[in-house]
């Protein structure tokens, strides 16, 4: 038998069928490799999912995408995969309304506009605005190398444009930067518009930086449609999934990873085991900490996690079609939602996807941060678990009918989902739905897709990916699929073999 006919003949088992793991699946299939999908949850997605209650569809993740717009490399990701052929891309003119006692602020995707509205706050502030304003329209055009492992020279040499704004801009936080406003209120709306504090300030530069150049637009059809193109497309290619089927254990001999586990016991071997599902599970059960150094194991102890959520959905007989996507409301006096008091509420109108709710009907929902010890604690008792679920809902109706009169009666449909969801669907350790919170030290931890002591094992997704999101995980599992053609001594293709 030939190399090439040993190539086409390696195996690699993939655990979990988020993004990543449909992507490393899709890129894996192109390279000829043979592969197999675990996942424990009965669908495609992971986090980036949605699910219906009667009529109304209720999405859990993505209300803008990164490279929606062709032109740069994360759309070519997009394309290779599936995803984005014959999917109307929805752009907004105002992607998120801040509501500070009586006064509303728009916060608009055109960048003059957005600067008008800054500038009109506070006159005075102008050149702190500018200077924010001018860092966006330069990172307009930045593409960072998510299409690979590692930056070769080229790719240094396209970043250098670049260089003295990214070195200023990621030492400093998001509330540094606020600090330079000289009026309090203009500091409100900022930090309402990018809420983490300690985020550096490169990251919410880039971020409108993408939305305000058109390439943040959302998917019709929402996340799972989204997911499941992606899963089409790694089927389409000879790929195989198996849904339902929980891993356990990752196999090891003589140091090599050689396949799985799964709940039930059954055994599934393979040349190369890559693990996208939820980080902790696969370091410390699926592989009971042997394979963790003092480095990796830092990471579980002392970087900040993303706070889970508590969603509040809700299937509402009134067109809200032509109301702001995000509404960020300040709320006088605070509320308590799951033994938390709250200063801000906000909510996602999804009005404007039809494919979503019947016509002349919308989908509300609300992403609220909250604990997850009093989840954790209340599950134990399901029906405290489901008053306590009942509460909240009731609170954020509350709260909704102020701003849209009228809308308690025409609520239609309740559902909420805990971090005990997420835990229960996608296995994400603590309900944190994107794994590492991008603070500044965050930011600048490099983390390695590989294990110290064990060969022919990988990790992608959002647990080596600080900040998370989903082409993030898109092209870890890209990247991953390049780190084995290199380790094979092969050409890394973008098309079926």
């Amino acid at each position: 038998m030939n190399n090439t006919e040993n190539e086409m003949d390696k195996s690699i088992l993939i655990i979990g069928a988020g993004i990543a793991g449909l992507s490393a699946g899709c890129y894996g299939q192109m390279n000829g490799y043979r592969t197999r999908i675990f996942e424990l949850h009965d669908k495609p997605g992971g986090v980036c999912t949605a699910w219906k209650r009667r009529s109304y569809t209720f999405d859990g993740c993505i209300h803008w995408l990164g490279g929606s717009a062709p032109g740069n490399i994360v759309h070519t990701i997009w394309e290779e995969l599936g995803a984005v052929q014959g999917r109307r891309m929805i752009n907004h003119d105002v992607f998120k309304e801040i509501v500070i006692g009586r006064r509303r602020v728009p916060i608009h995707t055109d960048l003059e506009r957005f600067e008008q509205v800054l500038k009109g706050i506070s006159p005075r502030d102008g050149p702190v605005i500018e200077e924010f304003v001018r860092e966006v329209r330069r990172f307009s055009a930045f593409s960072p190398p998510w299409d690979k492992p590692e930056m070769g020279l080229g790719d240094m040499l396209k970043m250098l444009p670049y260089a003295r704004s990214l070195f200023k801009y990621q030492k400093i936080s998001t509330e540094e930067f606020a600090a330079h406003f000289r009026d309090p209120f203009l500091r409100q709306v900022f930090l309402a518009i990018f809420p983490l504090p300690d985020m550096p300030m490169f990251l919410a530069i880039l971020n409108l930086a993408i939305m305000c150049s058109g390439n943040a637009g959302y998917p019709e059809g929402g996340s799972l449609e989204f997911a499941r193109a992606i899963e089409r497309r790694y089927l389409g290619l000879g790929g195989q999934i198996y849904y339902n089927s929980r891993v356990s254990k990752i196999l090891v001999e003589n140091g090599c990873a050689v396949g799985i586990r799964l709940a039930d016991d059954s055994e599934h071997r393979a040349d190369c085991v890559i693990s996208a599902a939820d980080g902790h599970s696969t370091l410390f059960e699926m592989l009971p900490g042997k394979y963790v150094d003092t480095t990796v194991w830092r990471y579980y102890e002392e970087l900040p996690l993303w706070k889970p959520l508590v969603y509040i959905c809700l299937g509402v007989n009134r067109d809200l079609s032509q109301e702001p996507p995000i509404v960020m409301v300040h709320l006088e006096p605070p509320v308590t939602i799951a033994d938390e008091k709250y200063e801000w509420i906000s909510w996602f109108n999804y009005g404007y996807d039809p494919t979503l709710a019947p016509a002349g009907k919308s989908v509300v929902i609300s992403m609220q941060e909250t604990n997850f010890e009093f989840w954790e604690e209340v599950y134990a008792d399901r029906s405290c678990y489901e008053a306590e679920k009942q509460k909240v809902a009731q609170t954020f109706v509350a709260e909704l009918e102020k701003h849209y009169p009228g809308i308690r009666s025409q609520v239609e449909v309740t559902d909420v989902a805990t971090p005990m969801t997420w835990v229960r669907y996608t296995g994400n350790w603590r309900g944190a739905y994107q794994g590492w919170l991008p603070t500044r030290k965050v930011f600048a931890t490099r983390m390695k897709k590989t294990l110290p002591g064990l060969s022919n094992f990988y990790m992608c997704g959002q647990w080596v990916e600080p900040g998370g999101g989903v082409p993030t995980a898109a092209a870890s599992g890209r990247q991953v699929i390049q780190m084995v053609c290199r380790h094979d001594r092969k050409p890394f293709v973008t098309t079926k073999p």
